[in-house]
This record gives structure tokens, sequence and C-alpha cells, in this order.
């Protein structure tokens, strides 16, 4: 069911495929803000769960089951809104503390998921798994909160998948991740303007 195919001249397989495009639908709507996109980042991550357990990289597989858990959060903030007056969502900014908060939350994260990927899986790529898999769940917490930063955080980490990706032989999701550069940077402008009209 899952043998390997050719798609764009990448050998890739039925599940690669469909997780690419429940991927790209994903990042499509969150760019409009539009609450749909967090069910298309749950199945979408469960279906990578499986494609990256199958490619040794467990923090990204154990990842895709935290995606599914702040995408259902996610999802609930952007219909409930937020305070008691349960107020729609607005885009904004980080602080400065808020962003001295995720830096030193990448970090911890990094230096967590490194030790446990060392110490209790047979992964080749511990430490890059460790960074972009903490990276990844910053991204994810940002943008359930309509933090504009969540797009740094996709593009920085967008562009070391792309690369930890061809290393890894999954050549469709690392054109995948470079297309992901290049809307994430469409979000960040997009969510930028939305902070300064203060939009939903």
């Amino acid at each position: 069911m899952n043998d390997p195919l050719s798609f764009l001249g990448f050998s890739t397989t039925p599940l690669e495929l469909i997780s690419f495009v429940l991927s790209i639908v994903t990042v499509l709507l969150n760019i409009r803000r539009i609450h749909w996109a967090w069910l298309f980042a749950i199945v979408s991550s469960a279906t990578y769960g499986i494609v990256f357990f199958e490619s040794r990289l467990y923090g990204d597989a154990g990842l895709q089951g935290v995606f599914i858990v702040a995408s259902i959060w996610g999802w609930y903030e952007w219909l409930r809104g937020k305070g008691e007056d349960e107020r729609p969502l607005v885009v904004t900014h980080l602080d400065r503390a808020g962003w001295s908060w995720s830096l030193v939350g990448w970090a911890l994260g990094f230096v967590l998921l490194s030790w446990f990927l060392h110490a209790w899986t047979d992964t080749d790529v511990p430490h890059m798994d460790g960074f972009l898999t903490a990276g990844s769940l910053l991204g994810t917490l940002l943008a359930a909160r309509k933090k504009v930063e969540n797009w740094h955080v996709w593009i920085a980490v967008d562009i070391l998948y792309v690369g930890l990706y061809v290393y890894k032989g999954l050549h469709l999701t690392a054109v995948l991740y470079a297309v992901f550069v290049v809307m994430a940077a469409l979000g960040l402008r997009s969510w930028a303007r939305a902070a300064r009209e203060g939009a939903r």
C-alpha cells in the first residue's frame, strides 16, 4: 500500500505524498488565518508521524503527536478567543519578554530532546532533530496565540529542515519545506499587516 512511487521526478511513497498535500493546504489556510488550518494540521501530523518514524526521525515523529495536541488547542484558541468575555484573538507581536522566553524555551527543548534522542533512540541526527523539533513546537505555540513571530521561527526551521530531509532521502518533503520557506515569508508579510490593522 505504501510502495515507492515517482512524483515530479522524486522517489516517494503514497503516504509521504498525501502528507505533502495536506501540509501545503495547512499553511495556505494558516496564512489566511482560517481556523480549518488546524484540522488539516492534525491529519497531516498523523500521516507525517508515520513517515518520519519509518525514516528514524524519532524527534520529528514524536513531535507530530505534540502537534496534534497543540493543533486541537490552537483550533480552540482561534475559535474561543481570550479572556472572560471570549474576545477573538487578534494578530499581535511578541514583546521583549515574550521573545526572551521563546528563545530560552527553544534552547531548553533542544538540550532535552537532543539528550533523549541520543540516549534512547538509534537516530543518526539527534542534535539537528532535537533542535528542529523544539523550534517547530515553538512555532506551533506562537501560531496558536496568533503571534507574528511564529513565521520568523518557521523560516529558520524550514530552511534547516530542507537540508535534513535531503540527507535522510525524503526528497519530496525537502521540496515541501523549501516551498514552506517561501510560504512562511508570505505569511510573515500577511500577519505583520494584520497586526498593524488589529485584525483577527
